[in-house]
């Protein structure tokens, strides 16, 4: 299968801090490698609605949330571009994920065996000098990953508050150049390492 890069674009700002290193990142992938980029708030989603006790999911057919789960479908490797907002992913790509649980419930999606073995990624830049205020983000993304038996890519970490700060990281866009091309192992709960 050609690998599919699905980025997700989870901040408020337009080429904010996260996206910039994201896109670096990116660049550095074989020419054959496609690229989706999808920015949340061009593409706004509705709040989830768990309907788990109460009656099955159905299929979007058309609008945002039909756009993103056939993307997410297609995709070889979701790439969670957020920034660090009170130590987690923005409310955007939180909502994001939570249509993941309706996926997951949709009578003949098979939602969780479709992304069996695709890999998870996440970039994000945080205004803080201690990346371990992202342990949380990490946490969060590392055992999305493991639940729908995924493999994780990591997170790229890259310092930034004002715009375009993150491309005077230069750890960060030395780590950029190579992220996408280490193996990612199948993630593991990180409760069970």
């Amino acid at each position: 299968m050609t690998r599919r890069f699905l980025f997700v674009l989870g901040s408020a700002r337009a080429e904010g801090n996260s996206e910039l290193l994201a896109r670096r990142a990116a660049e550095q992938l074989p020419p054959e490698v496609e690229q989706e980029w999808i920015d949340l708030t061009e593409l706004p989603l509705p709040d989830f609605e768990d309907l788990r006790h109460d009656s099955d999911h159905v299929r979007p057919t058309e609008g945002n949330v039909a756009r993103l789960l056939d993307a997410t479908l297609a995709a070889t490797d979701i790439v969670i571009v957020s920034p660090l907002y009170w130590y987690s992913v923005s409310a955007q790509t939180k909502r994001y994920l939570d249509h993941w649980s309706g996926w997951l419930r949709t009578p003949g999606l098979d939602f969780k065996a479709t992304l069996a073995g695709r890999t998870l990624w996440g970039v994000t830049a945080l205004a803080h000098t201690q990346e371990v205020v992202a342990d949380p983000l990490v946490g969060s993304l590392h055992n999305s990953a493991a639940y729908l038996g995924m493999r994780f890519g990591g997170v790229l970490l890259g310092n930034g508050s004002k715009p375009g700060d993150v491309l005077t990281d230069t750890a960060a866009l030395t780590r950029a150049k190579t992220f996408f091309t280490q193996e990612a192992p199948l993630a593991r709960f990180l409760y069970e390492q």
